[in-house]
């Protein structure tokens, strides 16, 4: 009895033809998986949008309501911007009037400056000379005439000293920092002024942040109410899907894209809403401002500020489907 021999180089070449014939077969398996796991998503996000189409009116102020919960918190919060930039910032509110004293040359006094605008400390430092300061003051007191026949010029020259930092403790450091220095008469802060303007605008920051968590947590509702009623309205057709071995992400996920769908909704008329309404809003503003002789106009929406809005709208409709589902998904075993 006689057996063939398989030479070894013929048994090598089989080895790798087979290997071969393997991994075509995987990478076609892989690849037949990922295009039917594309083409379920691509059927879901094709089923959400034609079911929000089929009820336009209701789909409409479902994103109109929500639109209005996400543009009342960012339009209160661009206010405040508008209102805290028409007073001033926190810097220019909390700067450190530095006098010099008299004997102080000009020379020693812009050094002194230069010294000054050099600490880690300070932003920035303005000088301004006797003659300046005479100069403001005839135009704000009114007293141009009695000012003018002084025999020599009573006031000293100052450096305005806007600090980095706005809290009380470096603020009296800085003072005492500044007051110490050769040739420095006395160094004022108004703290008085700083700490009534920082209690204002943590108060609106604070009332701000009340409203939007409250309207985001009722957006959130009105979200996952929405979807609530698309489920019971498919609750048969769900559990039929459930019985032939659906998978509860299949479930989850056409909700999951109706969700992104209102989010956008609502992010692109909270947008429009906040720039109509600013818009409208900033016609009074400066035409009161013109009154007064200042150019003061409200900013709009930055485009930033603008895209951030419509992420969080999507992601937020995107949360509450989720909910939603998760919620009611272990209701939904067949029968």
């Amino acid at each position: 009895m006689s057996s063939t021999k398989i030479p070894r180089g013929a048994e090598e070449g089989a080895r790798e033809t087979r290997q071969r014939h393997l991994e075509a077969v995987e990478s076609t398996d892989w690849g037949t998986q990922l295009a039917a796991y594309l083409e379920s998503h691509r059927a879901s996000l094709v089923d959400a949008l034609r079911r929000l189409f089929v009820q336009p009116f209701g789909s409409f102020l479902t994103c109109l309501v929500m639109g209005i919960a996400l543009a009342l918190p960012m339009g209160l919060a661009l206010l405040l911007e508008n209102v805290e930039r028409l007073g001033g910032s926190w810097q220019r509110a909390a700067q450190i009037s530095v006098f010099l004293e008299l004997t102080v040359p000009e020379a020693e006094g812009l050094a002194l400056r230069e010294r000054i605008a050099a600490l880690e400390s300070v932003q920035g430092a303005e000088w301004i000379g006797p003659e300046q300061a005479l100069a403001q003051l005839q135009g704000y007191s009114g007293l141009g005439d009695a000012l003018q026949a002084l025999p020599e010029n009573p006031l000293p020259a100052v450096v305005l000293v806007t600090p980095q930092a706005i809290e009380r403790e470096a603020l009296e450091g800085l003072r005492a920092e500044l007051a110490a220095l050769p040739g420095v008469e006395q160094a004022q802060l108004d703290l008085q002024w700083i700490e009534r303007l920082g209690a204002i605008l943590r108060l609106g920051e604070r009332f701000i942040f009340g409203l939007a968590v409250v309207l985001v947590a009722g957006l959130l509702l009105v979200i996952g109410n929405t979807i609530r009623l698309h489920i019971e309205n498919r609750r048969a057709e769900i559990e039929v899907i459930k019985l032939v071995g659906g998978t509860d992400g299949y479930v989850r996920r056409p909700f999951l894209y109706a969700g992104a769908f209102y989010g956008v909704g609502a992010g692109l008329l909270a947008w429009g809403l906040l720039h109509f309404g600013l818009d409208w809003l900033n016609e009074a503003v400066v035409g009161l401002a013109g009154l007064y002789g200042s150019d003061f106009a409200l900013a709009g929406v930055p485009l930033e500020d603008a895209l951030l809005l419509l992420a969080a709208a999507v992601l937020l409709g995107w949360i509450g489907a989720w909910l939603a589902v998760a919620r009611h998904l272990r209701q939904l075993a067949p029968r």
